[in-house]
């Protein structure tokens, strides 16, 4: 995904005068307390070197949705590239101008489910002048979950309006959700910015645990759900697998909200703590191909959640189900999850 940001004249002169507020040296100096990148990390999820507090600047209304702001010090992250065929993944540091990391989760607030298939953009104004204005990465996270982040600049200590606006949901919509998270909307919440409060959030090292295989538990935080895929599924199991240490749950559903035709559905997750995975390309082959074989779409359910399916006509059950990942999730990771999800050979479930 490319990256945009739009900086006013007087956004730009902003991040120059913060040498005396959050400047270089001090960004400098925060940046360092991220201990270095674990060298030899497994090709699967890992505990990270360090984890993060953060603070909570508002929630706001995005149309049919609510999406929560928070914001922490800057810091790496990594996005999803393609070199000579293969999928990999490149860090994205920190740079002097960036005074925070700002993130921005989404969700159905009658269900509680995060929706990660809108595309999400970040308005950043003081006094109505635009400081930042950037196309936000989803990305993946052990202790937010699936989200919206990037790095920020801003203007020195004060109030800002962040404006976050949603286009329409790039995902099948079913039951409740049928019809709606079609156009895009916006929100705005105030975020009371202090460089003192920036400086007090806090960091734990996890230097006794740091590349093992694991991860970290999410946040508990009671209005801002992480993005949890369900235990289980409804309907005729498929079986279970696992790809490039990512869990596969498969099922054939039949229900009046998904037509007419059994319903094959496909619900990746995160091991350990059963994080949804979106922006995949995803196949299917049932019964070597007899009973169904095609792609499976992106989709938003109220009882399945966020996952990947496709009306399979005739079809009541299946006796094997071959999954094969075109594309992985094309999401930016924070430490931990940088180098799982990327090498993901076909897999049967069973």
């Amino acid at each position: 995904m490319d990256r945009r940001r739009f900086l006013s004249a007087a956004g730009a002169a902003g991040v120059g005068s913060l040498a005396g507020c959050i400047g270089v040296p001090d960004l400098l100096e925060r940046r360092s307390r991220e201990p270095p990148v674990v060298a030899d990390r497994p090709a699967a999820v890992y505990v990270p070197t360090h984890v993060d507090s953060m603070e909570m600047a508002g929630t706001t209304a995005v149309g049919d949705l609510r999406a929560a702001v928070t914001y922490s010090y800057p810091h790496r992250f990594w996005v999803v590239e393609r070199d000579d065929g293969a999928f990999v993944t490149k860090r994205v540091a920190a740079t002097a101008e960036d005074s925070v990391h700002l993130m921005v989760s989404v969700w159905e607030p009658e269900t509680g489910l995060v929706v990660p298939n809108t595309g999400l953009s970040v308005a950043i104004r003081r006094e109505g002048e635009l400081v930042s204005q950037e196309v936000v990465y989803p990305m993946l996270s052990q202790r937010m979950g699936v989200h919206y982040g990037a790095n920020f600049p801003l203007d020195g200590d004060g109030t800002y309006e962040v404006e976050v606006s949603v286009g329409g949901l790039d995902a099948n919509r079913f039951g409740s959700f049928a019809g709606r998270f079609a156009d895009p909307a916006t929100g705005t919440v105030a975020l009371e910015f202090a460089t003192r409060t920036l400086n007090d959030i806090t960091s734990e090292s996890l230097a006794d645990r740091q590349g093992e295989r694991g991860a970290v538990r999410p946040m508990e935080m009671a209005t801002i759900p992480v993005g949890r895929a369900p235990e289980t599924l409804p309907g005729a199991s498929l079986g279970r697998g696992t790809s490039g240490d990512a869990a596969f749950l498969g099922s054939v559903v039949s229900a009046d909200r998904f037509g007419d035709d059994p319903y094959v559905v496909v619900s990746p997750r995160t091991p350990h703590n059963g994080l949804v995975l979106p922006g995949m390309a995803l196949e299917a082959s049932i019964d070597g191909g007899a009973s169904f074989d095609g792609p499976l779409g992106a989709g938003l359910d109220p009882e399945l959640g966020f996952h990947y399916g496709a009306p399979a006509p005739g079809l009541a059950d299946g006796e094997t189900a071959e999954l094969r990942v075109e594309t992985p999730p094309q999401v930016a990771r924070h430490e931990g999850y940088e180098t799982a999800f990327l090498d993901m050979p076909t897999v049967t479930l069973a």
